[in-house]
C-alpha cells in the first residue's frame, strides 16, 4: 500500500505540478518563467507544436518590443505542464500534447522530445549552450546528429544544404572591385537573409535577431551547430513539424504570409530603362516606352505589367544616380501621364517605376531638403541624412503626398524598392557612402527593406482601390508581406544561371514564396542559348519578370533572334494557359505558406536523394520542371522521387525512385507531371481579362487517386480575405477497368459563372464508353469536330490516338456535382 500511496501522489504532481510550485518556476497561462541566479528563461506556448524561448538580459528583461519580423504574438492558450525532477536530475520539464522540453536548472540547456519521447533536438549540455557572452552577444549551440541536414536561411546562392557550412547573414551582396569576386560573388550574396533553418530531424528554428549573425551548421566540429549574433537578444522560435510542410505554416504563421497579388500580376513583368541605360540617360524618352509595349502587342507576346527602371528620373545634386528626386528627365517625358495612358490602352494591367531609398534634390525639386528640414530624413553623423525614415509613419506619409501621389495621379500604379541594402552599409553604387553608422544601426540595416517595402505597398494600395503590388530587391524575415522579391542583379553569363534557381529553391523553403528574377540575366549581353534556356526557367517562377540593362540590346525577345522570340512566345503563352493553376497555388501560399516554387526535400523530406537537388523542383503540387543549365548540353540528368510520372508535354509515362537521362533540344524545358495530377488551365491570350476563361480546360495525368482545388475570385479585390472566394474540388481515380473524374460542387461566396468545361486526359488506349453524370448519354466525335463544337455541346468526346488523349465536353454547374467515368 505504501508504495501505491508514493506513486499515486508522483503521478498528480507530474499532472498538475505546475499548480503546486516548482522551485524556480513561475507558471501562468501562457508561459513559463524559469530562474537560475541573475538570469531567466521564459517559455511561451504558440501551439502544441510550437514554442517561443527568450532569454533575459542582466537587468531581468526580455524583448517585448514591437517587431518588424513578426505579426502574430497572441496565440491561443495551449494546455501544458510544468514539473522538476528528483535531484539527481535537475531538470523542467514543460509537455503539451506534442512536445516535451527538458531544460537543465544548472544551465538552461534544452532538450526536445516528441509526444513517443524520441529526442527530436538537444542543446549542448554546458554552461555555454545558451545565453550572452562577456560582449553581451546572444548564442546557442545545439548538438549536431548524423546524417542531419539543414534547409533555408533565405536566398542563398551557395548551397542548398547548409550542413558543415559557416554563414553569416547581412543584407547586402559582396563588395570590392573586380565585381566577378565583389558584386558578383555568389557565396557572399544576401539579398534576402533569412534566420530560419528546417532540420531533417523534423524541427524548424527561427532566430528572432534582426543583428547579423553568424551560423556554424558543424563546419568547426561535426558534433554540434551554432549561432550568435552581433548583438540584440537571445529570443527563438522552435517548430516542430515533423514535416516541412508544418514547419513552414507555423513560421509564417509567425512572421506572416504572402497575400494575393491582382491576378494579372502572375503575367510577364518586362523593365526598361526607356531606351538609355546608365551613360546613355539623354536617349530616354516616353515614346520609346509605348513602343516597347507596342511590340509586344505587335508580336502578340502576353505581357501585363510595365516599369521605367533608373533612367526615368534627373539624377540629383547629392546623391547622383543613387538618389532619388521625383523629378521626370527632360526633354524625354514631356507628358508621362500621357505615356501611361498609351500603356493602358494597349491593355497593359499596371504601369509603374523605380525608386531609391535616398532622396535628393534638382534645381525644380528639393524633396531631400524639405525632408531635412521636417526631421524625415535619418540622421547621420554630423549630418542630417538623406534616407527618408521609412520607420517614421509621419515620414512616410509625408513621402507619399510629395514624391509618389503626384506619380500616382499620373498613372503610375507600384514602383520597385530598389537599393535597401544601402542603409547603413555600403551599397552597390555609393561606394564613398554608406548611410547611418552607430548603436542600433546593424540591426535596423537588416530592417529596413522590409519597412522599404512595405510603405509604397500600402499606400498604392489604398491609392489604387485594390491588392497591392511592389517589387523589391533586397528583404528579411518578413518580407514575403510585401509581396515579392527578385534576385538582384546578376550577370548574363552561364556560370549564374544555377545559382539563381538555387536561390529561388531556398528562399522558398525560407517562407518567402513570390519571387523571380531577371530572365537571361540582368548585367552584359547574353548568348542567345542562355537568353532561351534561363527564359524557359523563368516563365516557370513564381513571378515572370524579364528585365535588362545592356544598351543598345535590352532582353526584349526580338533582339535576340528569330528562335529566341518564337521559345519566349512558345513558353510565355504556356504559362498564360497555366495562370488558372499558378493562381490556385498562390491561394495555397497565403493559407499555408507554402511557396509555388518548392524543393524537391520539401515535398520528399526523406528522401536523402533530393537533399543536394538544386536545379529541380517542384511549381505547385503537381508539375516538376527541370531547367537546363550547361551550354551546349542536349541532355540532363533528371532524378524522378518515388511513384509514377507523366512528360507533361508528350504524356509518356515514367516510374520514380530512379534518375533518368533526359533528351533535351533546346526548344524544350523539361516539364514532368505527377501521376494523378490536374492541371486547370484558361484559353490563351495576350493579357489577363482579355477574354472569359470559357473553356476552361482540366489537363489530366490519371494516377491512382489525384485532387486539385481550383481557387477563383475577383482577381484584384481585397474580398477575398473576408472569405468572398469560390473553390471547386476535383478528383480523378484510375483503375484497371478505367478513370473517373469528380468535378465537385462549387463551395465559397464568389459567384463563378458557368461555362464550358474541357477534359483533355492523357489515356494510353481508346475508351469503349463515357458515362456523365450517372446518366447522361456520351457521343463520340472526331478530333476537328469535337475542336469545333466542344464550346457549345456538352457530352460529347474524342479520342486522339496518334496524340494519346482523350477530351470530352462537359458543362460547369454550380449546384451539383458532375462525374465522368471512362471505361475501358
Amino acid at each position: 500500500m505504501k508504495g501505491l500511496f508514493i506513486l499515486t501522489i508522483t503521478v498528480i504532481y507530474l499532472l498538475v505540478g505546475c499548480n503546486y510550485g516548482i522551485p524556480g518556476a513561475e507558471v501562468s497561462a501562457d508561459k513559463v518563467i524559469l530562474r537560475r541566479g541573475d538570469r531567466q528563461m521564459r517559455i511561451l506556448w504558440c501551439t502544441p507544436d510550437m514554442f517561443r524561448v527568450s532569454l533575459s538580459n542582466e537587468d531581468g528583461e526580455f524583448y517585448d518590443h514591437d517587431s518588424l519580423m513578426v505579426v502574430q504574438n497572441q496565440w491561443d492558450r495551449v494546455d501544458f505542464n510544468v514539473v522538476g525532477t528528483r535531484k539527481d536530475k535537475r531538470e523542467w520539464i514543460i509537455t503539451s500534447s506534442a512536445l516535451s522540453i527538458h531544460i537543465s536548472q544548472e544551465n538552461f540547456a534544452i532538450k526536445v522530445f516528441d509526444k513517443e519521447n524520441n529526442l527530436i533536438t538537444a542543446s549542448v549540455n554546458e554552461d555555454f549552450s545558451i545565453g550572452y557572452d562577456f560582449d553581451g552577444k546572444p548564442f546557442f549551440r545545439s548538438n549536431l546528429f548524423p546524417e542531419e541536414a539543414f534547409f533555408g536561411f533565405g536566398e542563398r546562392m551557395d548551397f542548398l544544404n547548409q550542413r558543415g557550412k559557416k554563414l553569416t547573414l547581412n543584407v547586402g551582396r559582396g563588395l570590392g572591385r573586380p565585381h566577378e569576386i565583389g558584386a558578383y560573388n555568389i557565396l557572399e550574396a544576401n539579398y534576402c537573409p533569412v534566420p530560419f533553418f528546417m532540420s531533417s530531424r523534423g524541427y524548424g528554428f527561427f532566430f528572432h535577431n534582426a543583428w547579423p549573425s553568424h551560423w556554424d551548421m558543424g563546419s568547426s566540429t561535426d558534433k554540434e551547430w551554432m549561432v550568435t549574433a552581433d548583438g540584440g537578444w537571445m529570443d527563438f522560435y522552435f517548430i516542430y513539424g515533423p514535416d516541412f510542410k508544418s514547419i513552414i505554416e507555423n513560421y509564417t504563421r509567425v512572421t506572416g504570409r504572402t497575400p494575393l497579388m491582382p491576378r494579372f500580376a502572375l503575367g510577364l513583368h518586362v523593365g526598361t530603362y526607356s531606351g538609355g541605360t546608365w551613360g546613355h540617360e539623354h536617349l530616354t524618352n516616353q515614346n520609346y516606352v509605348v513602343n516597347v509595349a507596342r511590340k509586344f502587342r505587335e508580336h502578340k507576346i502576353p505581357a501585363d505589367i510595365l516599369w521605367l527602371d533608373s533612367t526615368w528620373r534627373l539624377f540629383g545634386k547629392v546623391n547622383g544616380k543613387g538618389g532619388t528626386t521625383f523629378e521626370w528627365r527632360q526633354p524625354g517625358f514631356p507628358d508621362p501621364g500621357a505615356m501611361f495612358d498609351a500603356i493602358y490602352d494597349l491593355n497593359f494591367n499596371m504601369a509603374g517605376v523605380h525608386i531609391r531609398p535616398r532622396l535628393d534634390n534638382t534645381d525644380q525639386n528639393n524633396l531631400l531638403e524639405q525632408a531635412q528640414k521636417y526631421g524625415f530624413t535619418y540622421p547621420e553623423k554630423n549630418y542630417a541624412g538623406d534616407f527618408l525614415n521609412f520607420f517614421d509613419p509621419q515620414s512616410v506619409d509625408w513621402w507619399w503626398e510629395k514624391g509618389l501621389k503626384p506619380l500616382a495621379d499620373m498613372g503610375c500604379m507600384f514602383v520597385k524598392t530598389d537599393e535597401g541594402s544601402a542603409f547603413g552599409r555600403q551599397g552597390n553604387e555609393l561606394v564613398d557612402k554608406k548611410g547611418p553608422q552607430g548603436e542600433g544601426i546593424p540591426e535596423l540595416h537588416n530592417l529596413f527593406p522590409v519597412v522599404y517595402a512595405k510603405a509604397p505597398y500600402e499606400k498604392f494600395q489604398e491609392y489604387n482601390r485594390m491588392r497591392g503590388m511592389n517589387h523589391t530587391r533586397e528583404g528579411f524575415a518578413g518580407i514575403q508581406r510585401y509581396p515579392f522579391i527578385f534576385a538582384g542583379d546578376w550577370p548574363s553569363e552561364w556560370q549564374y544561371f544555377a545559382p539563381v534557381i538555387r536561390a529561388g529553391i531556398n528562399i522558398g523553403l525560407s517562407g518567402v514564396g513570390a519571387w523571380t528574377h531577371c530572365m537571361g540575366g540582368f548585367e552584359r549581353v547574353a548568348d542567345p542559348e542562355l537568353y532561351i534556356r534561363w527564359c524557359q526557367f523563368g516563365m516557370f517562377s513564381p513571378v515572370a519578370m524579364l528585365f535588362g540593362m545592356e544598351h543598345p540590346q535590352y532582353k526584349e525577345p526580338w533582339n535576340y533572334g528569330q528562335e529566341a522570340l518564337e521559345i519566349f512566345t512558345r513558353y510565355d503563352r504556356l504559362r498564360y494557359r497555366l495562370i488558372p493553376y499558378i493562381y490556385s497555388s498562390y491561394y495555397q501560399m497565403y493559407q499555408s505558406g507554402l511557396p509555388v516554387m518548392r524543393a524537391l526535400v520539401l515535398e520528399n523530406p526523406t528522401d536523402e536523394n533530393t537533399y543536394n537537388i538544386d536545379d529541380q523542383y517542384m511549381f505547385g503540387d503537381n508539375l516538376m520542371v527541370c531547367p537546363v543549365t550547361t551550354k551546349g548540353a542536349s541532355t540532363r540528368v533528371v532524378y524522378f522521387p518515388e511513384g509514377e510520372w507523366y512528360d507533361y508535354l508528350t504524356g509518356e509515362k515514367i516510374s520514380g525512385g530512379q534518375y533518368q537521362l533526359i533528351v533535351t533540344p533546346i526548344e524544350k524545358l523539361p516539364l514532368f507531371a505527377k501521376a494523378g495530377s490536374i492541371f486547370p488551365l484558361q484559353p490563351e491570350m495576350e493579357f489577363v481579362g482579355e477574354k472569359g476563361v470559357d473553356p476552361l480546360t482540366l489537363k489530366i495525368f490519371p494516377g491512382e487517386y489525384g485532387a486539385f482545388t481550383l481557387y477563383e475570385d475577383d482577381g484584384k479585390s481585397l474580398d477575398y480575405m473576408e472569405g468572398k472566394y469560390s473553390a471547386t474540388l476535383i478528383t480523378q481515380k484510375a483503375t484497371k477497368e478505367g478513370l473517373s473524374l469528380t468535378i465537385s460542387t462549387t463551395k465559397g461566396d464568389y459567384e463563378v459563372v458557368e461555362h464550358t468545361i474541357v477534359l483533355e486526359i492523357v489515356l494510353e488506349k481508346k475508351p469503349s464508353r463515357i458515362i456523365h453524370s450517372g446518366s447522361i448519354a456520351t457521343k463520340e466525335v472526331s478530333i476537328s469536330s469535337f475542336q469545333k463544337d466542344a464550346v457549345n455541346e456538352t457530352g460529347i468526346w474524342a479520342f486522339d490516338a496518334e496524340a494519346g488523349k482523350l477530351f470530352v465536353s462537359t458543362r460547369r454547374n454550380k449546384d451539383n456535382d458532375i462525374t465522368i467515368s471512362i471505361l475501358y
